[in-house]
């Protein structure tokens, strides 16, 4: 039997590994997607073949990553609960589709992955293995008793890495886990499931890698332009980048202005709260000059009907359903929606602070003339006008007053 694991190198999948062949006398094939986690992948292949695996496929899709998914959720202005931009949940799918690609390559008949059973991730791999690949049994051993009963809590993984000669990030000293790819940094688990805990102080810091704390940001503000075609961002500083280097140009300046950090509790698919810590500085610049470019080129019932489905569609994002029907059909209105997103954002970045410092489009909606407090040269709207549409929408409101007055 051949399995293909997801396998990042860090804790968990260190032990599923050899843990999986193991138990179901297999043969392992390592997948690792490389999504932006930059040196995390040195010396991956060493350390995966060391632990077990006959092959390890290393597959680049930070491209495909940035303009088929993040790109696509800009575009819908995403945001999980009004602070997550969704950062290992729009990558899970990717990573599951990578796999899958390579169970067929190699003929295997399963996959495997090391999210626990009480975490989103399970659901998002195992409904996008759904999805594309309903042939394939999905191995899950955090769901698995007997793989519980012998590692009961992260102490006893390390132990086991330890005993076995395999390097990992996560000590005794520092129990937190983190994912990291071209989108954002996540961190929770360990120190940080106690919401009290402070997890922007001083003593705090060596935790974040993409972006300096505020407080150490230069102090001196940066202002960075955005040109937008069509809901795409196609260009940073007048330089015309593929959605890879956009992203990683805006990593690096968000990075470098300590803007992007997110710490909160948030609603898991499964049912519990979490607690969580985020850096997504790119994301964070590109989330906010795309909503600017929008409120300067997009009709007022496009954009309100849009904002009313963002919740509907984070939720899909979050809890798994990128490849779903409800999703695909959601991204076909957001298309359209974005059609006449053309034009340039400025945004002004410190300490931590995105702030909007201009906005120009070949195809604007606003027009100074009409809306001007002055005397309008267009005589595009007549202010008289105003009375019967006050009157008309006012009706409604005049009859209820009027029938509750005489009930009393």
């Amino acid at each position: 039997m051949k399995i293909v694991l997801a396998y990042s190198g860090g804790l968990d999948t260190s032990v599923l590994l050899s843990w999986i062949k193991e138990k179901y006398g297999a043969e392992m094939i390592a997948f690792c997607a490389n999504i932006g986690q930059a040196e995390e992948l040195k010396g991956l292949e060493q350390k995966a073949k060391r632990t077990g695996a006959s092959k390890v496929y290393i597959v680049d899709l930070q491209e495909e990553f940035a303009r088929d998914f993040i790109f696509p959720m800009i575009q819908a202005s995403a945001v999980y609960e009004s602070q997550y931009f969704l950062g290992t949940s729009i990558a899970r799918p990717l990573i599951a589709k990578g796999m899958i690609e390579i169970a067929r390559k190699e003929r295997a008949g399963a996959l495997a992955h090391g999210a626990t059973g009480k975490g989103n991730d399970q659901v998002r791999f195992e409904l996008t293995a759904a999805a594309l690949a309903p042939e394939l049994e999905v191995i899950a051993p955090w769901r698995d008793a007997r793989f519980r009963d012998e590692f009961p809590g992260r102490a006893e993984m390390i132990a086991y890495c330890e005993k076995k000669h395999i390097p990992v990030q996560a000590s005794a000293k520092k129990p937190y886990s983190m994912d990291r790819n071209l989108l954002h940094i996540s961190f929770e688990a360990g120190i940080l499931e106690d919401p009290w805990m402070d997890a922007f102080a001083p003593g705090n810091k060596d935790m974040f890698k993409l972006s300096v704390a505020p407080e150490d940001a230069p102090n001196k503000s940066e202002y960075v332009t955005l040109d937008f075609t069509k809901g795409n961002c196609v260009a940073v500083n007048g330089k015309q980048l593929n959605p890879l280097g956009v992203m990683k140009a805006l990593n690096r300046l968000g990075g470098k202005h300590g803007v992007g950090r997110v710490d909160m509790v948030e609603n898991r698919y499964v049912g519990m709260k979490s607690r969580g810590i985020y850096e997504t500085p790119g994301g964070a610049i590109l989330h906010f000059a795309h909503r600017q470019m929008e409120t300067l080129t997009m009709d007022r019932e496009v954009m309100h009907l849009r904002d009313s489905l963002v919740p509907r569609y984070a939720e899909l994002v979050y809890y798994g359903y990128w490849f779903a029907p409800e999703r695909l059909a959601l991204q076909a209105f957001v298309t359209e929606s974005q059609k006449n997103i053309t034009g340039t954002v400025r945004v002004k970045l410190y300490k931590g602070n995105i702030m909007v410092a201009g906005r120009k489009s070949p195809v604007s909606l606003y027009h100074p003339a009409i809306a001007t407090m002055e005397a309008d040269p267009t005589r595009a709207y007549n202010q008289d006008d105003a009375t019967g549409f006050i009157r008309l929408n006012a009706l409604r409101l005049k009859v209820a007053a009027a029938v509750q007055k005489k009930k009393k």
